[in-house]
Parts: structure tokens; C-alpha cells; sequence
């Protein structure tokens, strides 16, 4: 045990004196053939570092294809999904029809997936990876990672549901604050559903639909409330056809009898 405390410093020395003289040699092969080997030990960051000096040298050459995509795929082992998503989208777009095009596609996708923040912050990279991962069933539809990009898919536009019904939950709270935010969370939400016709968030969306123009007819001047509070009731009825088993039924009945009274049925 003592012998091998003795000599696990010189055998780190001599590994990173290596690594040193392989970053410094102008042998191109050399530096790609420990690159390889660096990737293959886990040590991502030595590979992307000799990568990405590598990738002009070695382009046209019969190493620059597996080259830019072990580039890529260093960066993506390394949690660095953004640099990742980069080099794979320039290998695939280099090389349309490559050895690696698939796996490309797959994971520049995938790294935005696992990128993709929690729903209150900005969704861009959400948004890149749906973009992503349609473009890679388009292409590979019978890949054996469809199920993994499929699923994937949706988790990210349940999230972006949801990112909206908050929206729409802001506006239904500030009320009439400043100007009838009613509105706007009726329009954020019927824009969800158009979008995302089969979120599991639907049924929430349909609600907040109803109690906004419930309070939108409650707080209209005299000559529109029959007219407001009938639009009320028609919403009701479309609420309850799409949920008729609604945790939800009790509150909507409770806004279809005031409304039905106010509109005069």
C-alpha cells in the first residue's frame, strides 16, 4: 500500500507530462490516436481539447468525420450539451449521409433535452430540442431510439404547457389589474389547447377558461352581462362534454347556475 502511495504521484506526473507533449506535437495522427484513447478512459476534457485542434487539420481526411463527431460526443459525456449540440449539428449537416449522421442527430436533440430548465425559466433550449428530435424521427423513423426521442418530446411539450397555464394562471389572478387580464389568460389558453390538443394540462386550461369569462360577464357593464354570462354557460357545457368526470364539476356547476339565472335561462 505504502509502495503504491509512493509512486500514484509519479505516475500522475508522467501521465500529464504525456499529455503535455501529445498537446504540443504538431503529429496530427499521433494527437488524434491519443484523443481516441483519452475518450475511450473517460477523460472528455483531454479529448475535446485535442479535438478541437484537430478538426480543420484532419477535414476532407479519412479521420475528420469520426474526428467531429467524437468532438461532439466529448463535449456531450462531458455535460456540456450546448458545445455538443454544436459540433453535432456540424457534423450532420457536413456529412448528410454519414456513419455517425444518426447518433448525431439523436444526441444533439437529447443534449438539449437534458439542458432543458425547470418551467418558470426561458424555454429556448425546450423548444431547439422538440425541433431537434422531430427532425430525427423524420429522418430515422425506425431507429431504436425513436421510443427515447418520442418520450422526450413529450415531457418537453407538457412543459411548455405548463409554462403556459402559469402564464395564464398570472393573468387570471392580476384580474382587471392595469387592464382585463381576463382576456389575455382566455386567449394564452386557448392558444395552448390549440397547440398542445392532447396535454394532460387540456382540462386545467378548459377551467381557466370558464372561471375568466365567468369573471369577465361578472364585472361587465349592465347591457353586455346577458350576452357575457350566455357565453359563460356555453362554456360550460363545453367543459363538462370534454371532462364530464372533472375533480373540477362542483366549482363548474357552481358557475353555470349563477350564470344561467344572470343570463336569463
Amino acid at each position: 500500500m505504502r509502495k503504491l502511495l509512493y509512486f500514484l504521484p509519479l505516475l500522475l506526473l508522467c501521465a500529464c507530462s504525456e499529455y503535455n507533449n501529445v498537446l504540443k506535437s504538431r503529429d496530427n495522427d499521433y494527437k488524434f490516436e491519443y484523443a481516441k484513447k483519452a475518450y475511450d478512459k473517460k477523460n472528455y476534457l483531454q479529448a475535446s481539447t485535442l479535438l478541437s485542434d484537430l478538426i480543420t487539420p484532419l477535414r476532407g481526411g479519412p479521420k475528420g468525420e469520426e474526428a467531429l463527431f467524437l468532438l461532439a460526443m466529448s463535449y456531450y459525456e462531458n455535460k456540456d450539451y450546448l458545445n455538443s449540440a454544436v459540433y453535432f449539428k456540424t457534423y450532420y449537416t457536413r456529412y448528410p449521409k454519414g456513419k455517425y449522421t444518426e447518433l448525431a442527430r439523436f444526441y444533439s436533440g437529447y443534449g438539449y433535452y437534458l439542458d432543458s430548465p425547470d418551467p418558470q425559466l426561458d424555454q429556448s433550449n425546450t423548444v431547439k430540442a422538440i425541433q431537434e428530435l422531430d427532425a430525427f424521427l423524420n429522418y430515422f423513423p425506425k431507429s431504436d431510439k425513436v421510443t427515447i426521442a418520442q418520450n422526450a418530446i413529450f415531457e418537453m411539450q407538457d412543459k411548455l404547457t405548463l409554462k403556459q397555464l402559469q402564464n395564464a394562471q398570472l393573468y387570471y389572478n392580476l384580474g382587471n389589474y392595469m387592464g382585463n387580464n381576463y382576456e389575455s389568460a382566455i386567449v394564452v389558453s386557448q392558444n395552448a389547447i390549440k397547440d398542445y390538443p392532447y396535454s394532460k394540462y387540456k382540462e386545467d386550461f378548459e377551467l381557466l377558461i370558464l372561471k375568466s369569462k365567468f369573471q369577465e360577464a361578472k364585472q361587465s357593464v349592465a347591457e353586455r352581462q346577458a350576452d357575457r354570462y350566455r357565453d359563460v354557460v356555453d362554456e360550460y357545457y363545453s367543459f363538462i362534454n370534454n371532462n364530464p368526470e372533472s375533480k373540477h364539476k362542483k366549482e363548474a356547476e357552481t358557475i353555470f347556475k349563477i350564470a344561467s339565472k344572470h343570463a336569463g335561462l
